[in-house]
């Protein structure tokens, strides 16, 4: 064995075990004591976590589960419909390609947001949490950074899915730390934008969800496993009623041609 590799521990994975006479997940037995016993949601967490969630954690995460899973035609639902038109027998190339093109801007803010929020928490010191959101947001702004979790092209006076889960997190009890330091950060948007930022729902999601116990490691997986659900459905209706060649047709005569005139002779 090299000098390199004799300190390293042997590779393993504690998830899951697969035999002849069975399938191990985190030692419970899947067949016997996981199918049939424990909803989807609880066992996504307990695929994370390799704990039996708690009822307030799988609520909560059901909950940011179906807020942030549809939100009508938005790039991933299109890029993944237009797929299906192109290659209709390729459904996994289609749910590949919605997903491919969730980022920090689409979906991935959820993940962003958190980390702000872990900062704001962080960087309390001796001040309050007043402060040290005021600290992060004016940072963000002095750096010409976009602001995690809030404004939206659309639900510009405010997103209602972000309310209520975070009114669904008081109901529970949950509201905590994370939900106080999202709170702190939207009372200190006005100060350093002019124009107006209301809380959307990738900001809500990371507050609630953390406050829950959720691990921070995997919190764009909540957005990403909600969206395949929906785009699924979608191309469940592309191969039913089709409008991927129309959303092509609509880029085509929306979109104005700005290069070189082509030579006529």
């Amino acid at each position: 064995m090299p000098a390199a590799s004799a300190n390293r521990p042997p590779a393993s994975t504690a998830i899951a075990f697969v035999d002849m006479h069975g399938v191990s997940v985190h030692g419970k037995n899947l067949s016997r004591e996981l199918i049939g016993r424990i909803g989807f949601t609880e066992y996504f967490l307990f695929l994370l976590t390799g704990r039996l969630p708690g009822t307030n954690l799988v609520a909560a995460t059901n909950a940011c589960l179906v807020a942030i899973a549809e939100h009508g035609l938005v790039p991933s639902v299109q890029a993944a419909r237009m797929t299906l038109a192109a290659a209709p027998d390729a459904l996994q190339g289609a749910v590949a390609a919605g997903i491919l093109g969730c980022g920090s801007v689409i979906l991935g803010a959820s993940e962003t947001a958190g980390l702000m929020l872990r900062e704001v928490l962080d960087g309390r010191g001796e001040g309050t949490l007043a402060d040290s959101a005021d600290a992060v947001v004016s940072a963000l702004r002095s750096a010409r950074k976009p602001l995690p979790g809030f404004g939206h092209p659309t639900h510009k006076e405010g997103d209602p899915r972000a309310h209520r889960l975070l009114e669904i997190a008081r109901e529970l009890g949950l509201a905590g730390k994370h939900v106080a330091a999202l709170e702190a950060v939207a009372a200190a948007v006005p100060k350093h934008f002019s124009r107006a930022l209301p809380l959307n729902v990738s900001g809500a999601i990371p507050a609630v969800l953390l406050d829950a116990g959720y691990p921070a490691g995997a919190l764009k997986g909540v957005p990403l496993l909600a969206r395949v659900a929906s785009l699924i459905a979608h191309l469940q209706e592309e191969s039913q009623q089709p409008i991927g060649f129309a959303l092509a047709d609509a880029a085509e005569h929306a979109i104005a041609y700005s290069g070189p005139e082509a030579r006529t002779a």
